[in-house]
């Protein structure tokens, strides 16, 4: 079973006055037979629909499916369609058990939900026409950017452009498909956001070959599953099970399924190598934040 955008409106409404929890998710889980999985439509190669939404797949989801495989083998898998805005407090209420988008671990989302040991470092890019001469986020100074609401390319933005003395005026799509439109019918002329996600975009796209990711890196950024906060078990239970994965070279190979080989629906391989930050933590695992990764 999955959950539409649209029907999660009435959840996000009750996460505003915060949730006491009479049970934790292991109890959730066991009372009710089911773990319901917050993915997304389209963050590919990390979690997008497939097939006229008909399922999920990607990185993240497929990691989450091997988790709750080994930690709540007997549970049925519900799968909830989130956006970068309504994550948060549908994480933070426990409507959601666990979020597989590719969620930043930041210090703000640490007083809302706990994090997973990271899974994936991303870098913040730009994505531009093939045919532009922009190679750096600089030259972009009074131009028109397109970026995603909720997603923390948004903060990045405002920072390098206060930093550098430009003017980077922002244009915001409510997801990334309707970001990247901006970018391709010629409303804006690049698109930040993190680099496997723009990559993903791209390759799903009517032309492939007609955009290219280019710039500086305007920060790098620990990718993370979440859950509810002051649940202990069920995060040491999730954390184990991955860490379990990197060491068996498990995760690895869930990394070059997504990332280097041809992906649905299209076919087309992304070709982004484990970069060696990601190679580290797969050795060390860890759940720091990202403003651990900021002279990095």
């Amino acid at each position: 079973m999955k959950f539409s955008i649209k029907m999660v409106a009435a959840a996000v409404a009750f996460a505003a006055g915060g949730a006491a929890f009479a049970q934790s998710t292991f109890d959730k889980i066991n009372s009710t037979g089911k773990v319901v999985v917050g993915v997304r439509e389209s963050s590919a190669p990390m979690a997008y629909a497939i097939g006229s939404n008909q399922t999920f797949g990607g990185y993240h989801v497929e990691l989450c499916e091997r988790v709750l495989k080994d930690i709540a083998p007997k549970a049925k898998i519900e799968y909830m369609a989130l956006t970068a805005q309504n994550t948060m407090p549908l994480v933070q209420n426990g409507t959601v058990d666990i979020g597989c988008g590719p969620t930043t671990n930041n210090l703000s989302r640490q007083k809302q939900v706990a994090f997973a040991v990271t899974t994936y470092v991303s870098q913040v890019r730009a994505a531009v026409r093939a045919d532009s001469n922009i190679t750096s986020v600089k030259q972009l100074d009074g131009k028109t950017v397109a970026a995603s609401a909720g997603t923390t390319a948004v903060q990045l933005l405002r920072k390098f452009a206060k930093d550098n003395s430009i003017n980077l005026p922002t244009t915001l799509g409510k997801d990334h498909f309707e970001s990247f439109m901006l970018l391709e019918s010629g409303r804006a002329d690049a698109f930040v956001l993190d680099d496997n996600l723009l990559a993903g975009v791209i390759a799903n796209s009517a032309n492939p070959a007609g955009y290219k990711i280019v710039g500086e890196a305007l920060g790098s950024e620990p990718i993370a599953l979440l859950f509810r906060k002051d649940d202990p078990a069920f995060k040491k239970a999730v954390d184990d099970s991955l860490t379990k994965m990197m060491k068996s070279g498990e995760l690895a190979k869930v990394y070059d399924k997504w990332f280097m080989q041809p992906i649905p629906p299209k076919g087309q391989a992304l070709n982004l190598p484990m970069s060696d930050t990601l190679k580290k933590l797969l050795q060390e695992p860890n759940d720091k934040p990202l403003e651990a990764y900021a002279d990095q």
